[in-house]
């Protein structure tokens, strides 16, 4: 174990200090989620720079998932926070894919039969997790769909922190704690000998997110779906619903560990699976019944949906009007905005945008996990 001294080497703000060590971890071999980085981040922010220990500790509950990569771990950190050499990087080498490059006479060009290893060859170097990361749902295989919603089990989705009205005793409040103050001072013969202050909770904010399980959205729904069940499964503070022609909500049948069982159990909770869509009338029933009376309410709101919608575009942008006005951030995420030369502009979307703080696209688990890091933003 590291000894605990003071002052790791590189200063500065943390999350300057946490990206760039995260970096050098990817550099040498590890396998770093966006959001283990997420979560490094505000570990760094919570022990500060101060102790080479407690920053040790803090990248290795956050970073290291496998036992085999805490070696490499204790390396780099060696390497980035105190100035050892850097190890050499413990990456798999990629497989080399070697193409002939065809010649004039439709044979492979300087191609000699009695010695075949002449002759130009393309050399290309790929990484098949990496490829699968960035591929659209739509085009994946039944086997790769497998190894997606596999993948998807470890994204953890983290809203960001917001100020409470309580107040907790805190040494940098910001208020002063008369009552705390003078009893300790009675202790003291009645002289004030310390002030003591009251500091703001801080708790996470509430996140809402809505599943478009239309028809057209057919070929993400279920991927996506799974996305909501982790983020229902993995922490509290989390409402999920599913849009058609009507409204569902679906927290209770999510928050089972069991992906498969929970989302046969939606499949089931939910009459308009692959139906037609109505967003303007699911998202009016979402602000009557749940939305402005609390859930909505300085929360941020993710809809998953492309935007095609049979319903009053009128009534969707009055309704998405009404939900931005109470909600901290708006954020749509449309797996078509990936499409070469989109633009929003079926009925649906184009009425939605302009209440919109952020449009995204979630067509694969490499934007996914970019939306958990959006999510994760305090802003």
């Amino acid at each position: 174990m590291p000894p605990d001294r003071q002052g790791p080497g590189p200063g500065g703000v943390p999350l300057r200090a946490a990206v760039s060590f995260v970096a050098s971890l990817r550099r040498a071999g590890l396998d770093v989620p966006v959001d283990a980085t997420v979560t490094f981040t505000r570990a760094l922010a919570a022990v500060g720079l101060g102790s080479d220990r407690r920053v040790y500790w803090a990248g290795r509950a956050t970073l290291v998932r496998h036992v085999e990569d805490a070696a490499t771990y204790d390396a780099v950190f060696s390497a980035f926070w105190r100035g050892a050499p850097v190890p050499a990087a413990a990456s798999p080498v990629p497989r080399d894919e070697v193409v002939a490059v065809d010649g004039s006479d439709g044979t492979a060009d300087g191609d000699d039969p009695e010695d075949p290893s002449h002759g130009p060859r393309a050399t290309g170097r790929y990484s098949r997790l990496e490829v699968l990361r960035h591929k659209d749902f739509a085009r994946l295989t039944p086997g790769e769909l497998d190894e997606v919603r596999q993948l998807l089990g470890s994204v953890r989705l983290d809203g960001p922190l917001r100020r409470t009205r309580r107040r907790r005793p805190g040494r940098r409040g910001d208020g002063l704690d008369v009552r705390r103050t003078v009893r300790l001072g009675m202790r003291h013969g009645g002289d004030l000998v310390q002030l003591s202050k009251r500091a703001r909770c801080v708790r996470p904010r509430q996140v809402v997110l809505v599943c478009d399980v239309s028809g057209s959205m057919a070929p993400y729904a279920r991927v996506l779906l799974q996305f909501v069940h982790v983020a229902v499964a993995g922490r509290q503070q989390v409402e999920a619903f599913t849009l058609g022609t009507r409204l569902t909500r679906v927290t209770r049948v999510l928050a089972g560990r069991d992906p498969d069982a929970a989302l046969a159990a939606a499949a089931g909770a939910v009459p308009d699976w692959s139906g037609g869509t109505r967003l303007g009338e699911g998202v009016r029933a979402f602000n009557d019944r749940w939305g402005v009376a609390g859930l909505a309410r300085g929360a941020v709101v993710v809809i998953l949906s492309d935007g095609w919608d049979r319903g009053d575009p009128d009534l969707l942008g009055a309704e998405m009007a009404r939900l931005s006005r109470v909600a901290h951030r708006v954020v749509w995420v449309n797996p078509l905005k990936a499409s070469p030369g989109f633009e929003p502009l079926a009925r649906g979307m184009a009425a939605a945008v302009p209440h919109v703080d952020e449009l995204v696209s979630g067509h694969s688990l490499a934007s996914l996990e970019e939306l958990v890091a959006l999510v994760a933003e305090g802003r």
